[in-house]
């Protein structure tokens, strides 16, 4: 599992700790660290892209805690989350009567993220018309409360985040260039789940044991056959995707063993369409396969049930459960 240590904060100011793992050892994944290390001691605007549920927040958490920031707000707000007559507001406040429900002063993000780090995901969603304010407090670092004349300055930090395809927007006319060129001072681009398959089982091993801990089940080992497809899953849906299977997966798991959460599709739809999907069939193909591999030798030091981590007795049902036992010699 790779993590890397960030700069932490206590009460005395910054101070080494391991913060939030991002996990895996993969060349992809490593390019990126670099790339964190490297911009978060600094001030630097940062755009993290990538597809949606590779992790882009976590690594917005880590820039803002390995720099002078950390122990000041980190405050995000997601762009797309937000009506576009509220996310003027929640951008920059509003004073009481500003419009209609107004019935208190309200700080924005903005204030909120003073000295701190202003995290905005899916900054590609902000309407056109809400983008040159967010221009001049990105180049001036003040701005305006709804209803407000005064001006307010602040020191924040921006990291945003998109899905989408911001130098595409930019040629479409639906993303200010200026406010592009802002942003992308220093891009991070994440890799997909695709990008990273060598990450997959140090992945699995972690959202299993932490959907564990959630749930109380136990999980014993993980078949071979279980691996083998989820390294080829595609993951349209990246990490997020394969945490939220794992948990499903773990619920549903009996005997220790932890089943396929994929969805069933046809043979010319996907290439691992052959693999066992029933808990039965993984466990049948699992116990096969490592007494195929051992040669059908049972019990020992280097026999199927050591491998398997069971019991030689607890193996030997399981064969004469499965209807297994070792090949006639002709």
């Amino acid at each position: 599992m790779r993590t890397f240590d960030s700069l932490g904060c206590d009460d005395q100011g910054p101070s080494p700790r391991r913060f939030e793992q991002l996990i895996g050892k993969s060349p992809a994944l490593e390019e990126v660290l670099e790339h964190v290390k490297r911009v978060a001691p600094t001030d630097s605007t940062v755009l993290i892209q990538g597809e949606t549920g590779t992790g882009k927040e976590l690594i917005a958490r880590a820039i803002h805690n390995m720099s002078s920031r950390c122990g000041r707000p980190f405050v995000k707000l997601n762009c797309a989350a937000i009506p576009l007559d509220l996310l003027e507001s929640e951008l920059f406040g509003h004073e009481k009567g500003a419009f209609t429900g107004a019935i208190a002063q309200k700080l924005g993000r903005f204030e909120m993220a003073d000295t701190g780090t202003l995290f905005l995901d899916e900054v590609g969603d902000i309407p056109p018309a809400l983008q040159p304010k967010l221009l001049r407090v990105l180049q001036e670092q003040e701005f305006e409360r709804l209803g407000s004349g005064r001006t307010h300055r602040v020191d924040v930090r921006i990291v945003a985040a998109t899905h989408r395809d911001l130098t595409e927007m930019v040629k479409q006319g639906e993303f200010r260039s200026d406010l592009y060129y802002r942003l992308n001072v220093f891009p991070i681009l994440v890799p997909s789940l695709r990008e990273r398959r060598e990450d997959i089982p140090l992945l699995v091993d972690h959202f299993v044991e932490s959907s564990v801990r959630r749930t109380g089940r136990k999980i014993d080992y993980i078949p071979q056959a279980t691996m083998e497809a989820l390294r080829s899953y595609d993951w349209p849906g990246n990490i997020r995707e394969l945490q939220n299977l794992i948990e499903r997966a773990v619920i549903l798991s009996n005997d220790g063993v932890l089943p396929n959460p994929l969805p069933v599709r046809e043979a010319s739809d996907i290439s691992i369409s052959r693999t066992p999907s029933t808990l039965k069939e993984i466990e049948r193909d699992l116990i096969l396969r490592t007494l195929e591999d051992r040669g059908w030798m049972v019990g020992g030091s280097n026999g199927a049930a050591a491998k398997l981590g069971v019991k030689r007795t607890t193996l030997i049902a399981k064969m004469q459960k499965f209807g297994l036992s070792r090949p006639s010699v002709n």
